[in-house]
């Protein structure tokens, strides 16, 4: 079963290849949706993918890149409005 999940990371996480990484985790991990900066300095995703799948990507988006530090990285469940066929960076 698919599940929808909204993550929001913080920390040092623009402009040092983090929605890069995102997605190529989100690709290697079967998981469809976009990852976006925020004006606060945040990286906002959208993921859906089986849970399995998404605690994996969860794991991976907080450890980050070797130029990203995250600091933080909140996420919940939410309505399953939309699908994708891939996933994206949004600019």
């Amino acid at each position: 079963m698919l599940i929808q999940l909204q993550i929001v990371v913080s920390g040092r996480v623009q402009g040092v290849g983090y929605r890069y990484y995102a997605q190529m985790k989100a690709i290697q991990y079967g998981i469809t949706g976009w990852v976006t900066n925020q004006a606060d300095g945040a990286v906002k995703i959208i993921a859906t993918g089986t849970k399995e799948n998404l605690k994996v990507f969860i794991e991976d988006l907080r450890r980050g890149n070797p130029f990203a530090s995250v600091d933080r990285l909140e996420y919940h469940e939410c309505e399953h409005a939309d699908t994708w066929q891939s996933f994206t960076i949004k600019y």
